[in-house]
């Protein structure tokens, strides 16, 4: 029997079967030494065969099989910084909700999470959230950050969930896919969400009002299915973002205009740092490139941990965002 796993707390996962009905299930202990590197060998959106169990007085289900997945999103571990941690898989497009000061969405980690939505073949949109609370600096923040992401091809939606505003384009972005909501923890995904389908009534909380922080109200992935024909997966906020498994070669492939100007560098295997004749290098000193950009990549390449620093037009850090 095969079905799709709605939702994940890491032993027990929530499989919507063949039927259309929910059951609860868990795994064969196999499947932790089956050489899958994740603290979550099993993620919301995996296909899986299933066999029942009707031992106990209530029949539950045993995952035996997970089905190969035509993608997936994936971060370090926070804990196990060795191990990785699957955030949902066979997404079609990912929203990434930013909020500009409320809480600070950095620039770094717009970026890493980029790099990774197009590393793992994901369409990646970012939705500017909560845009009825800007004031002047804050929206002309926000518009070039727009800029910024739209020059590059990035789509980008502004919105606001508490007064409805760009629902209709976000609903046209969803319809007839899987959608993974993804951001800090506060930025409004679980509002967001109630917005697009208000007879779900997610839990949702009030900004921290000693460090401008997001409290965690979702806390683990859920997926859900919306009336006007979509699936949205919610996921727990994420307070950093740790990319794995890339080559530094590699790393400039998924900065999209970078990859545009490879082949008119020098050599082939140009890191856009120090080489001479780079044409990336080139870009960024005639302001073609984003100099935020360039530095979220330099960052990764380097293998630093995320900065959390707010980076103004000419990639110079303002001050730290508070922990």
């Amino acid at each position: 029997m095969t079905g799709i796993v709605y939702k994940s707390t890491g032993s027990w996962y929530t499989v919507k079967t063949e039927n259309n009905e929910f059951l609860e299930c868990r795994i064969k202990g196999k499947f932790r030494i089956k050489g899958i590197k994740s603290t979550n060998p099993i993620a919301v959106g995996d296909r899986v065969n299933y066999e029942l169990d009707t031992s106990a007085d209530v029949t539950i289900g045993v995952i035996n099989e997970i089905h190969d997945r035509k993608n997936y999103i994936v971060r370090k571990s926070v804990n196990l910084s060795k191990q990785t941690h699957i955030i949902a898989s066979n997404i079609d497009v990912v929203f990434l909700l930013i909020t500009i000061n409320n809480p600070v969405t950095t620039t770094s980690f717009i970026d890493r999470f980029l790099v990774t939505a197009e590393a793992y073949g994901i369409k990646a949109v970012l939705v500017f959230n909560k845009i009825d609370t800007y004031d002047e600096a804050t929206l002309d923040e926000q518009l070039y950050l727009q800029y910024v992401y739209s020059n590059i091809g990035y789509t980008c939606l502004r919105v606001s969930a508490k007064e409805g505003k760009g629902l209709d384009e976000l609903k046209d972005l969803m319809t007839g896919k899987v959608s993974m909501f993804s951001g800090h923890s506060g930025v409004g995904k679980s509002t967001l969400v109630n917005a697009l389908e208000p007879t779900l009534n997610l839990k949702t909380k009030e900004i921290s009002d000693s460090h401008s922080q997001g409290q965690h109200t979702t806390t683990f992935a859920e997926m859900f299915d919306l009336s006007f024909d979509a699936k949205i997966i919610d996921t727990p906020g994420i307070r950093g973002f740790g990319v794995v498994d890339m080559e530094k070669q590699e790393i400039g492939d998924y900065f999209p205009e970078f990859f545009a100007l490879k082949q008119e560098c020098k050599f082939n295997n140009c890191l856009h740092k120090e080489e001479p004749h780079c044409a990336v290098k080139e870009a960024l000193d005639n302001d073609e490139i984003a100099w935020s950009r360039y530095k979220s990549y330099i960052q990764i390449l380097e293998g630093d941990e995320e900065q959390h620093y707010r980076t103004d037009i000419y990639g110079e850090g303002k001050a730290p965002v508070e922990e």
